[in-house]
């Protein structure tokens, strides 16, 4: 349990992350950005592995996250470094990760409060 704890947190510090640094820019300057194109996928691969480290206990009490699909994600970006779809990237972060964002604070809050 500590370590899902410690690996949620590893998810919502690249979600800041991201969060951050999409904020500041449109689609156009994300894809001729070679920098911040390679800081996002490292992030979401952070966030895969992070995922995939999860116990299945921790995950099957908090079905509504796609705990396989972000692990998924992080696999392809992995393994197939050389065909990343950077338009896909960035529907990712502008789509998703807002979502996931919601869902990963809520966790960490009721996680907390169990404790408290």
């Amino acid at each position: 349990m500590k370590f899902d704890i410690e690996y949620l947190n590893h998810i919502k510090d690249e979600i800041d992350f991201l969060n951050l640094k999409s904020n500041t820019l449109d689609r156009n300057e994300f894809l001729t950005d070679e920098t911040i194109k390679r800081a996002f996928i490292r992030s979401i691969e952070i966030i895969g592995e992070a995922a995939t480290k999860i116990s299945d206990p921790f995950k099957s009490k908090y079905p509504e996250i796609e705990w396989k699909k972000l692990s998924a994600t992080r696999n392809r970006l992995i393994h197939g470094y050389f065909v990343v779809d950077y338009d896909i990237v960035w529907d990712l972060i502008i789509n998703k990760i807002p979502a996931l964002e919601k869902q990963i604070t809520f966790i960490l809050e009721k996680e907390r409060t169990l404790f408290d």
